[in-house]
């Protein structure tokens, strides 16, 4: 199962050699969809600032002279200013733009601008050649960014007529990050970028590669079909296209939209394939989509797609193409702009903190929720570190065929986690994953959600803990088991008392082992849902006014503002809320009115535990829950959870040993595809209130 995979040795040379045919690497694209708020990740309108060093870029050409350094608040307005003056009006054509009399136009982008330190990293690729192809007089400056974030002048050239200028720029000096670009100066009359394209010897292509697509879906359909149409419609992506399956999970089913799904699947005939089964989570559905696609023989790469995402076809094909020159079979990811809020970048690269398996930033100064149309890449420092992650979400991750079929397919968890875990387990049979900058997808942002709350706590805590199992260097996991009881307690206290059910139930399965995962898969959800009914949190309504008026004599703290307790004196707090939580019988006016109406955003553990009652809003804001204090609840479940961790923490040893030893049993085509034939798609399932597929590794933050 552990393949070392073959590595290349790369050739050493600040140029492409002499007469070698080239394979295109990136090209310029423009979008596809002209709207304000994605053109700042294409192209912008005015000259940058080094964000390392304050100092501004007077390149001429209608640029502004050198100014003095002003403060960050004012300079990050000014860059909004200017990259607001590009009128999507120019922007009607995917490979050139026109670039008007007397102002510039940078391709210093997130979609444009060329990450050399990945391909320095990762690849044999040691020089690149740059082509642009221009009609009228202007100016090229091809610039370049050191790891941190200062900008550099690499070469400029006047061009005039119609003319195609060639830059050879050695990817040497980006060890440890930076990237290339070339912005366009128009002189009196207007420029015209006819195309542009970064290409390298063909000949370190370690092979040239196609792919499948394995996207699941549930109830999605309407965001299924334009994926379907994305791919469809772009002929580029077809070509390197084998098969695109759809595993279908869901009872709203793509099959019955046949109007709309006829005239698509005749566009791509063989080359969609939709395959229905039981609802068997993300893993499930992903491992479908790797299983088929390793079976046929015929694609070198998978790519796992979830359902509700916007596609930039482009980034797909650049994926591909790092893999093909990548020096080692690699997963290869897309990054995850916000669906909501086009010019967002939720996470630039992730890594798992082993000490807590939980994700983290993989660069120190990175974080997520990046605005490129207020800081754009020339202007952002940390953007220009290369980040080096241990795995890449499956809203877009590549991964070679080969790696499926070297360490098999995902865990059989459902949901969460088993992005992050197949990383770090592809990484250990030594098939690293680089989280490649300028292929990028959109996706709902799970910034406004809190799925540790509710039924998907279950799937958090569970797989977590397995995580750690199998892959937590140090002794019990680290922290893994001591911040589990940690949340334990802050559940209890807040009166979350079904999202603790599910974790109480997660600790006992996972104690269970390994062999009770695939069994399970098909029917936990079902299982965690039905308890909902014993638990007044698990209840929510549309509105507050569904519920009594909020009544309380006397409010806590003395109506002073709440405020988390400080670290030191946390110890003595937990003690004095918990003697409440355990002793303390409720209020008798409690059961019949909310003493509070909290909105989510304010619903902390150090103010529910105030409360004997209070209504709660959810993260989206569209129901309603009343949480009711139960000590009777609160003795019962502690004492379930502490007699839990110390089975945990006392058995560690042994039951990471059975889930190591049977790690590749149960990731195995074999185990697979029997749970494949025990889940097929009923007659007609009943419909669900969310779509359980992956919400990536990152959401288990």
């Amino acid at each position: 199962m552990n393949a070392t995979p073959a590595t290349a040795t790369p050739r050493e040379s600040a140029a492409p050699a002499e007469g070698a045919p080239q394979r295109l690497l990136q090209r310029l694209i423009l979008p596809h969809e002209s709207s304000p708020d994605v053109v700042p990740l294409y192209i912008e309108a005015a000259d940058a600032r080094s964000g390392a060093t304050g100092s501004a870029l007077g390149l001429g050409g209608g640029s502004e002279p050198a100014r003095r350094v002003e403060p960050e608040g004012r300079a990050v307005e000014r860059s909004a200013q200017a990259q607001a003056q590009v009128d999507v009006s120019e922007l009607n054509e995917r490979h050139s733009v026109g670039v008007p009399a007397r102002s510039m136009r940078s391709f210093g982008t997130y979609f444009n601008a060329f990450p050399a330190s990945y391909w320095r990293r990762w690849t044999p690729v040691r020089a690149v050649r740059l082509t642009v192809r221009t009609s009228g007089a202007g100016h090229l400056v091809v610039m370049r960014s050191t790891a941190r974030g200062s900008l550099q002048r690499q070469e400029s050239r006047n061009v005039s007529g119609v003319a195609e200028e060639v830059f050879d720029l050695p990817l040497t000096a980006f060890g440890d990050g930076g990237w290339y670009w070339f912005d366009a100066y128009a002189g009196d009359e207007d420029l015209t970028v006819l195309g542009a394209e970064w290409t390298a010897d063909a000949d370190l292509a370690r092979t040239e590669g196609s792919f499948s697509i394995s996207m699941t879906t549930m109830n999605k359909v309407e965001y299924c079909l334009e994926n379907i149409r994305t791919v469809a419609e772009d002929p580029d992506l077809r070509a390197l296209l084998d098969v695109m399956y759809v595993v279908d999970q869901g009872a709203d089913r793509l099959h019955d939209h046949a109007e709309e799904l006829a005239p698509l699947q005749k566009a791509l005939d063989a080359q969609l394939q939709i395959i229905e089964q039981g609802n068997i989570g993300g893993s499930g559905g992903f491992s479908r989509g790797m299983y088929e696609a390793a079976t046929a023989g015929t694609s070198t790469y998978v790519i796992n797609c979830d359902d509700d995402i916007v596609i930039e076809p482009e980034s797909l094909i650049r994926m591909v193409t790092f893999a093909d020159f990548a020096s080692r079979p690699t997963l290869v990811g897309a990054h995850m702009f916000d669906l909501n809020n086009r010019s967002v970048l939720h996470t630039f690269g992730e890594v798992v903190d082993p000490w807590r398996i939980q994700p983290a930033v993989a660069v120190p100064e990175g974080r997520t929720g990046h605005d490129f149309a207020a800081e754009p890449l020339r202007s952002t420092p940390w953007l220009h570190r290369r980040a080096d992650v241990d795995y890449n979400g499956w809203w877009s991750c590549l991964i070679p065929t080969e790696t499926v079929r070297a360490i098999g397919l995902s865990l059989p968890v459902f949901i969460k986690w088993d992005d992050a875990e197949y990383g770090l387990r592809a990484k250990q049979a030594g098939y690293p994953t680089v989280s490649l900058p300028g292929a990028g997808v959109w996706h709902m942002s799970w910034v406004d959600k809190d799925d540790l709350v509710g039924w998907q706590a279950y799937f958090h805590e569970r797989n977590r803990i397995i995580t750690a199992l199998l892959h937590s260097p140090y002794a019990r996991g680290g922290r893994v088991v001591r911040e589990s009881q940690f949340m334990d307690v802050k559940h209890l206290i807040s009166m979350q008392y079904f999202t603790e059910a599910g974790r109480l139930l997660a600790q006992k399965d996972v104690l269970e082992g390994p062999d009770a995962l695939h069994p399970a898969i098909g029917t936990k959800l079902p299982e965690i849902r039905a308890m909902a009914a014993g638990f007044d949190d698990a209840v929510s309504r549309k509105d507050q006014d569904l519920y009594p008026p909020v009544q309380i004599d006397k409010p806590p703290r003395k109506g002073r503002p709440f405020t988390q307790p400080r670290r030191l004196m946390l110890p003595a707090w937990t003690v004095k809320v918990l003697a409440k939580q355990l002793l303390k019988p409720t209020a008798p006016q409690a059961a019949e009115n909310p003493q509070a109406a909290i909105p989510h955003l304010d619903a902390k553990w150090w103010r529910l535990s105030a409360y004997d009652s209070a209504l709660v809003s959810n993260a989206e804001g569209t129901q309603v829950s009343w949480y009711k204090r139960d000590p009777r609840q609160v003795r019962e479940m502690l004492a379930e959870a502490l007699s839990a961790h110390v089975a945990l923490h006392r058995g560690w040893n042994a039951l990471r040993e059975r889930y190591r030893d049977a790690s590749a049993r149960i990731t195995s085509f074999d185990a697979w595809e029997q749970t494949f034939a025990e889940n097929p798609a009923p007659d007609r399932a009943p419909q669900q209130e969310a779509s359980p597929t992956s919400d990536g590794g990152g959401s288990a933050a």
